[in-house]
């Protein structure tokens, strides 16, 4: 099957495709043969396969239909498949996120980054104007999202609809700071300060009105260390699952950006 053909593959090329390291896909294998039911119907792939069968789907986003052709199954087998592979994973807790800070030393340790991403769905059938949102002009389901400064480690994610503006969200989710955190945010959280002053936003030039040189080297200097949030959504968005227009339900989103974040988390912290 396809385990056997990838399993010559060096880990360089076995990243490119699946968008995880081979250390990673082991420790997934290794729990999931756990899981094998002592009875029933032996199942037409191996749990390699099964567990490739689910990342390529994440990785590459291609229908159930084509990633069932590719895998010798039937397409409602391969949902099953994908559906199992990621239950498995939540249940085992192995990419769960900290949610508090690090241990470390040091005034870097203490900061963390706030920001929000969207991601296209398909027209919901009802409360469409509760997705609707007027910043992509399109549907979305948006995703806010906490890191630490030092080792860019996730610390939590909350979502919404896409209408909702990324200060509401956060006002909403004050409970996923980390105790004693200082926040790094980006202009779209204009009034933070008087909501936790324990923190820095780029300031916004009034109508008709430039900032001073001096407030630019501020508002660039906050840039360039909130900068690191950016490129971590970059390493999610690897699985074109996160990118392209969401064709699944959007109760299984969420779940999936949590998995996701949890095993960028675990391949951080093996470099």
């Amino acid at each position: 099957m396809k385990y056997l053909d990838f399993k010559k593959l060096p880990e360089t090329q076995f990243k490119r495709y699946t968008g995880i390291s081979w250390s990673t896909f082991d420790l997934i294998v290794e729990y999931m043969k756990k899981q094998i039911p002592m009875k029933g119907r032996p199942t037409k792939l191996g749990i390699e396969d099964q567990v490739l069968l689910c990342l390529s789907y994440w990785r590459e986003y291609r229908t159930l239909f084509h990633v069932a052709t590719s895998y010798g199954v039937s397409e409602p087998t391969a949902s099953r498949i994908v559906r199992h592979v990621e239950d498995c994973l939540i249940q085992s807790r192995l990419f769960n996120l900290p949610k508090e800070l690090p241990d470390g030393e040091g005034i870097d340790w203490n900061v963390v980054i706030v920001d929000a991403t969207e991601i296209p769905i398909q027209r919901p059938k009802k409360t469409q104007k509760k997705s609707y949102s007027g910043k992509k002009k399109a549907h979305t389901f948006k995703v806010q999202m906490i890191i630490h400064y030092k080792t860019r480690k996730i610390l939590s994610l909350c979502g919404c609809h896409g209408a909702m503006h990324d200060f509401e969200l956060f006002k909403r989710n004050l409970n996923h700071i980390p105790v004693g955190a200082f926040l790094l945010t980006d202009k779209g959280y204009q009034g933070i300060y008087k909501l936790y002053p324990n923190s820095l936003f780029p300031l916004k030039a009034k109508k008709r009105c430039k900032l001073n040189p001096e407030l630019k080297i501020y508002n660039r200097e906050i840039n360039k260390r909130r900068i690191g949030i950016e490129h971590v959504f970059g390493r999610l968005k690897t699985f074109k699952i996160l990118v392209g227009r969401y064709r699944n339900r959007g109760k299984r989103l969420g779940l999936r950006f949590n998995l996701i974040a949890g095993i960028y988390n675990r391949e951080l912290s093996e470099k």
